[in-house]
């Protein structure tokens, strides 16, 4: 049923803006209440809303009167008027502040309706409603107007100005800060409250970090304020890592067919911690809407102007739908006396007040009748009291606007005593002689910004304080009626840097969620070992959890960058913690090499045992052939070269990384020599035995043993150009293999080592260019073919051993090597001897067998 109420209440006010702009209404008088002093104040308030149309124009001698549609009674504003009629009885109670003279006051109803305002602002001047427009015609009444208070809103405060600074007549602002009024030019009699944008930004940002809702709604008003807001509060948020999910700009009465609330809805949904900055009248609409739709289940953070106790709604409704709800409001005290000054207010006392006739009939619900427009009481409680009533439609506490209406007239008070001041002569005032100061006169006491009241404290206008105390509420819908909020912190404010929050969360009362914290955050935080990813405007929380590269943890969840592990740590599996790495290099204990050694002590076991028997057959034919010294050379070589491998494993240290790449290119630098030279003797013995040849063998001979000289000492030369300027040395790879700490040798200069590689490789390419020559030669002791075949074998395996080189890393790149030169070696080895081998061993017949017997017995 409540919440069908709610709901036609936001309907009767989205339909009252649309049906009742098809009249054309006149404005009817606006009615005042007004009390004569020697000074008056006038006062613009609004007692309720109601429905006209926007498209009337000024016309105040129209006879024609329609009742206006009222939408909604805001009671509780009459306790503005009551602030402002009780701070100038009290004023004109104390002798010492206008010199036994009085204040005066001229109230009126604006509803919440800007033409209105207007058309009362006039009134003042004229001192006739309807008004007549640059006319004075009661001058007991207007010559005595210093100043006004109002409007409620920054709509109302900006018309009821551009009518007053036309005469100069100081108006005092008691609705919320707009930065955007004071730098407009016709607007220069215009004061408003001061502003603590700072503190309350600040405190409600160190609310959410508080409970870590860094996903929140902003809801403001359709107007500057609330585009400032939005700039100044979002630079803020994103500051201290405070996502904005969305940004709701809505006006009072929106049009039934507004997408923009139907938007909000579906974010509302999506979003469990809203932020509502704007007095309680931008949000009239809004307030339907939430109990309307109060399954959300959201929590609410409001502004010191968001006054919910203002709003007419049954109790019960209201704070049920807004339990959870906390509420930022300036620091004050209560006004002294001011209770007991509401407890005495009835229609008797104040037979005058025309508003306390329609108030008082809608508070105690008594009969009435109108007369010439004004609501008359019938029968009413004759001792009835507003303490007796209701929070949901009057409260006795000082409400904030309450407080700046009352501290508004002090200002003036203030400013009349220091102008007065001026007009006493010696000890004495002459009281009978002494006329209301012109209204703007008191532009400059109003200026200097520090002004007395009653209890000795000081107000500011248009200036901030240096220190600011923020009080924070909580809404709790309690059955006895007598509270409607419940202070539970606080928020000191003096700087960026000096700040301190206070919450007592006992005092919290969050009803939607069981009084449990709900969370708020479009993700929940990434899980050890993964990080946020950037995400645009939403970065900071809505994000996507990718794992940690290799190498880099996290420790703790939500992180938004990962930890490198250190050089000698690696990370584990889960990537939330770094382990120490082992030391790795290919070792003799190694199974690889273990391998690899019994290869090279094989391989250099072979080549001695294939020597030894060339030595034990140097004199036949085929050992003979092709100069046999060659063949000792070429066989020596190739032994060493398999030993040389065996400096490759082992741990890495400065001698064996200097010699092990040197031994390595000398010796196959000779082997390879030996080859090309033994080509050579091949094609040039070939030409020296031609009929006419100049040419004789014993010029051959010198000549390939000058090959291998020059071929071994280009070589030597280049390696002692690498040792004489970047030498290899010892060094370590923490990067390569995952969980290791790799020892190896630093090759020094890279050019040196390929320069090397490409001495061989050109050594070896023109040993197989000769031998192809060569390889149709006639002869039985031709080594041309074998030589062709084991050089292309021996050059496929150096070519490909450059990119697998390359490719890996740690012990495996030092295992391609060491294969490599045992492939090789084994490859000179295989072709060029083993058919030598054969034909000694397996042709020789018995000569062989005899020799073999004979060394066994």
């Amino acid at each position: 049923m409540k919440l069908f109420i709610a709901f036609s209440l936001l309907i009767v006010l989205i339909q009252f803006q649309e049906q009742i702009s098809c009249f054309s209404l006149s404005i009817p008088p606006s009615l005042g209440y007004y009390q004569d002093g020697h000074f008056v104040i006038g006062g613009l308030f609004s007692l309720r809303v109601t429905a006209r149309d926007k498209r009337i124009k000024f016309g105040f001698n129209d006879t024609m009167s329609i009742p206006e549609a009222v939408i909604m009674d805001l009671t509780k504003n009459y306790q503005l008027m009551l602030a402002m009629v009780f701070a100038i009885e009290k004023i004109n109670k104390d002798p010492n502040i206008l010199f036994n003279m009085s204040l005066g006051f001229y109230l009126f109803n604006v509803d919440f309706f800007e033409t209105k305002a207007m058309e009362s602002s006039m009134a003042l001047l004229s001192g006739e409603s309807p008004p007549i427009p640059n006319y004075s015609c009661r001058p007991e009444k207007t010559d005595k107007l210093v100043a006004v208070i109002g409007g409620i809103s920054t709509g109302i405060s900006t018309q009821i100005s551009r009518v007053l600074s036309l005469y100069n007549v100081p108006q005092i602002s008691y609705a919320p800060f707009d930065l955007s009024l004071g730098n407009r030019v016709q607007l220069k009699s215009l004061y408003q409250f001061p502003v603590h944008n700072a503190a309350l930004y600040q405190g409600i940002i160190q609310l959410l970090l508080y409970f870590t809702w860094v996903w929140v709604g902003l809801v403001v008003p359709d107007d500057m304020r609330g585009e400032l807001f939005i700039k100044e509060i979002t630079e803020e948020m994103i500051n201290h890592g405070i996502c904005v999910a969305f940004a709701e700009k809505g006006p009072v009465f929106p049009s039934f067919v507004d997408i923009g609330w139907y938007r909000l809805i579906i974010r509302l949904t999506l979003t469990r911690v809203v932020i509502a900055f704007g007095d309680t009248h931008d949000f009239l609409t809004l307030v339907s809407l939430i109990i309307s739709c109060a399954t959300f289940g959201n929590i609410w953070i409001t502004t010191s102007d968001w006054y919910t106790t203002v709003l007419p709604f049954n109790q019960n409704v209201i704070y049920t739908y807004f339990g959870g709800a906390l509420s930022f409001s300036v620091h004050k005290d209560e006004i002294l006396g001011f209770k007991n000054f509401q407890r005495s207010v009835h229609p008797k006392k104040y037979p005058h007040d025309i508003f306390i006739q329609h108030v008082w009939s809608i508070l105690f619900e008594c009969p009435h009748l109108y007369e010439h427009g004004v609501r008359k009481l019938s029968q009413c409680e004759q001792n009835g009291s507003l303490s007796t009533r209701s929070l949901n439609v009057w409260d006795m506490n000082t409400s904030p606007l309450s407080y700046k209406v009352h501290a508004a007239v002090y200002a003036i008070a203030q400013a009349l005593h220091e102008e007065l001041s001026l007009s006493v002569n010696g000890d004495s005032l002459d009281q009978g002689g002494l006329q209301a100061p012109l209204p703007w006169k008191l532009h400059p006491f109003l200026q200097k910004g520090k002004l007395g009241r009653s209890n000795n404290e000081e107000n500011i206008v248009n200036q901030e304080d240096s220190a600011t105390k923020i009080d924070i509420f909580n809404y709790h819908s309690l059955q006895s009626g007598t509270k409607a909020q419940v202070k539970v912190g606080e928020f000191l404010f003096e700087s960026h840097s000096v700040q301190h929050l206070s919450l007592n969360e006992k005092l919290i009362n969050l009803d939607v969620y069981n009084n449990q914290i709900p969370f708020s955050n479009c993700k929940r935080s990434c899980p050890l070992g993964f990080r946020k990813t950037q995400d645009g405007w939403y970065a900071l929380c809505c994000y996507d959890c990718v794992p940690c590269p290799t190498g880099e943890i996290t420790n703790e969840t939500g992180m938004d960058q990962c930890i490198k592990c250190p050089q000698n740590q690696f990370p584990n599996k889960q990537r939330n913690q770094c382990l120490l790495k082992i030391t790795a290099f290919l070792s003799h204990e190694d199974t690889l090499g273990v391998v690899l050694v019994s290869m090279a002590i094989s391989l250099s076991a072979f080549s001695a045992m294939i020597l030894g028997l060339f030595i034990c057959y140097r004199d036949t034919p085929i050992v003979r052939a092709n100069n046999r010294n060659l063949t000792y050379v070429l066989l020596v070589s190739l032994m060493l070269c398999s030993f040389c491998s065996l400096t490759f494993i082992g741990q890495p240290r400065t001698v064996t990384c200097v010699l092990r790449q040197m031994i390595f290119g000398v010796v196959f630098s000779v082997a390879v020599s030996a080859i090309l030279a033994k080509t050579f003797i091949v094609v040039m013995a070939f030409k020296a035995i031609k009929p006419g040849s100049t040419l004789q063998m014993w010029m051959v001979t010198r000549l390939s043993n000058v090959i291998v000289c020059c071929g071994s000492t280009i070589q030597v030369f280049i390696c002692a150009v690498w040792l004489g300027t970047y030498p290899p040395f010892p060094d370590v790879d923490m990067q390569s293999e995952y969980g290791q700490i790799i020892l190896l040798c630093n090759e020094g200069s890279t050019l040196a080592f390929y320069c090397v590689l490409g001495y061989l490789g050109f050594l070896s390419s023109l040993s197989l260019l000769t031998a192809f020559l060569a390889r149709r030669l006639p002869d039985t002791f031709n080594e041309a073919k074998p030589i062709t075949f084991s050089m292309m074998v021996f050059c496929s395996v150096w070519i490909s051993f450059i990119p697998t080189y390359l490719s890996f890393t740690g012990k495996t790149m030092v295992a391609v090597e060491i294969f490599s030169i045992l492939a090789s070696s084994a490859v000179l080895l295989g072709c060029m001897f083993l058919p030598k081998c054969y034909m000694i061993l397996l042709r020789s017949g018995g000569h062989f067998r005899k020799k073999v017997f004979k060394w066994i017995l």
